[in-house]
């Protein structure tokens, strides 16, 4: 009998407070290799988050370096680095990976070739002769993929044909996944001849594994909370006889007293080397309150509506952290004040929708004020204040209007927002009715930071 281990992480998030101790976790077990036992490490995405400003500051070149103390086997993307980056920064990532990075459903818009960076699958043979084949798939949002420069596709147009051409090839079969639970479910109901699926995305935990169809799921959390483990057992004659899974808990794990200055070190570093970064200097301090005298919602909404080039700009107040006191402003206080990896989108509507779409967000206002928004892109806490630059909204008559006149039912509008209107379903109408483009590869602070740069430079 010959033991497989399949060492998983996932869903990091740039959460380096735990990595001293999934390092250590991770390096040990390596150790415990043999010749009867053979041990494989692999990533499965989203271990990039820019809300991190070692992160943002090193266009997570800084975590690829903490991937690369561990020697993975295998990498795959998550939607943070494929959509968090820009096209250029994505292929740049992995230059001094010392991993391979798997991926089977993303296409350069151009070529439709995969990207130089990713290879389709990797066998890795252990010392008695058995073959392990991993392949690695990543969520598709063609939303987002496309206007970043990227042709995304779905699994199942894919997977079925690459598992027929590799299944011959290995004795074990390990999907590597970023979709998510409910596609991991599918996948092992459509294609039992998978033999692992070691899933990802949806930050779903399978403390024990679960078995589907004969496969062997397996999944480890999100944010570094849990490292996940499969063990496959092959006979002499490489035939599985048995698969589990489990779970280790990072708060469990061994901690030495260096490991706090070595996480402190990973934020002073980051916020070091984006406050050199100098934007503008503004002549007075811009403030969360939105009923201060500069209130930083204005400035962002007079920058979305240039860089959108549309009259209409709407945000929320939610999106603004922390103030910008008055004089020199560095990307490290953009940074913190609006750690979201969102984009702009315009959107065109006719005035019909136009009426419709205000009427949803009014009717949703107080609601949202103090509502936990979690992920799409959202880093901060609640929704808050919806804000209008260009629209009135007359709430005894409910009447809508845009630069001052009453919107005409027949006419077409088209305004400036996040793109994380897109994705919560407070707004349906964005997207039933609307026009959308998405605007790459800016987020919103780089997007205020412009703004103030070109309105109030550094003297």
């Amino acid at each position: 009998m010959e033991k497989i281990i399949l060492l998983h992480t996932n869903d990091l998030h740039s959460h380096l407070e735990n990595w001293p101790k999934i390092r250590r976790f991770l390096l040990n077990r390596k150790q415990e290799e043999a010749a009867e036992k053979k041990i494989i490490t692999v990533d499965l995405g989203d271990f990039v988050d820019r809300w991190h400003p070692l992160t943002e500051a090193t266009n997570g070149q800084a975590n690829v370096e903490l991937m690369n103390q561990i020697n993975y086997d295998a990498a795959t993307i998550g939607n943070n680095e494929g959509v968090g980056n820009s096209k250029a920064e994505l292929n740049q990532l992995y230059d001094q990976a010392n991993f391979d990075v798997l991926l089977d459903n993303l296409f350069d818009k151009k070529t439709l070739q995969p990207p130089a960076w990713s290879q389709t699958c990797k066998v890795i043979t252990t010392e008695q002769g058995t073959k392990v084949g991993l392949l690695a798939f990543t969520a598709p949002f063609p939303l987002t993929y496309s206007p970043n420069g990227w042709d995304i596709r779905q699994v199942m147009d894919i997977l079925p044909d690459l598992v027929a051409d590799i299944r011959p090839k290995v004795d074990v079969l390990v999907l590597m996944s970023h979709l998510g639970i409910s596609a991991d479910r599918r996948i092992a109901r459509e294609l039992p001849t998978i033999d692992v699926i070691l899933g990802s995305h949806t930050h779903h935990l399978f403390e024990h594994g679960e078995m589907v169809n004969g496969v062997q799921l397996a999944a480890a959390g999100k944010y570094g909370y849990y490292v996940g483990e499969v063990h496959v057992t092959v006979d002499d004659e490489r035939r599985i006889q048995k698969t589990s899974a489990r779970t280790f808990a990072t708060e469990k794990m061994l901690e030495l007293p260096e490991d706090q200055e070595e996480i402190a070190s990973y934020l002073a570093t980051g916020h070091k080397l984006l406050t050199a970064k100098t934007v503008a200097e503004v002549p007075f301090s811009m403030s969360t309150d939105i009923h201060d005298e500069h209130p930083m919602i204005d400035y962002a909404l007079a920058a979305v509506k240039e860089a959108a080039e549309t009259d209409v700009a709407i945000l929320n107040s939610g999106l603004f952290l922390t103030d910008i006191p008055a004089g020199i402003v560095n990307q490290d206080q953009l940074h913190t004040a609006l750690p979201h990896p969102m984009h702009l989108i315009k959107v065109t509507l006719d005035g019909n929708n136009l009426i419709r779409l205000i009427l949803e967000m009014e009717k949703n206002r107080h609601f949202l004020i103090n509502f936990p928004v979690m992920g799409m892109g959202f880093r901060g806490k609640v929704f808050g204040h919806l804000v209008y630059d260009g629209i009135e909204y007359d709430a005894i008559n409910h009447q809508v209007r845009w630069l001052g006149e009453l919107v005409d039912p027949e006419s077409e509008y088209t305004l400036a927002t996040v793109d994380h209107y897109m994705f919560v379903p407070f707004f349906p109408t964005i997207e039933i009715a609307g026009r959308y483009e998405f605007l790459f590869p800016a987020f919103i602070r780089s997007v205020l930071g412009d703004y103030l740069h070109t309105h109030y430079p550094t003297k």
